[in-house]
């Protein structure tokens, strides 16, 4: 054999093999969207936090006669927190918060939580 057709065959057979089944499909689809969302979630976080900053100079600049017609300062300082969390979270914030979310509605499909809080209001064992 020559020395070409040796290089050929051995650069095939290091090449990966490709899985071209439903299951992979759906798994990197779920991975690149949360990629991609997460990259938004960072931008908006990003663009947030210099619009709050900037209305925050604005206010901080502004004639006492216009401050009716400015942003309010809850307005300004959830701009800032939430633009920062979500500018440097990104997706593993918003994963994070809803893992929370999901063992309270997990709870709530169980009936545990209901449960537990009518234990506390009423005394069963007496009758009410």
């Amino acid at each position: 054999m020559t020395k070409i057709y040796e290089a050929a065959v051995l650069t095939q057979a290091s090449l990966p093999t490709a899985a071209w089944d439903l299951t992979s499909f759906l798994e990197n689809t779920k991975t690149q969207i949360q990629l991609w969302g997460g990259l938004v979630l960072m931008l908006l976080g990003a663009v947030g936090l210099v619009w709050g900053g900037v209305l925050l100079i604005k206010k901080l600049m502004a004639n006492p006669q216009t401050a009716g017609q400015q942003q309010g300062w809850g307005t300004i300082a959830l701009l800032i927190l939430v633009g920062g969390a979500f500018g440097t979270g990104g997706w593993s914030l918003v994963s994070t918060i809803g893992s929370g979310g999901q063992q309270t509605i997990e709870d709530l499909g169980g009936g545990t939580a209901i449960v537990q809080s009518f234990n506390g209001v009423f005394d069963i064992t007496s009758g009410w």
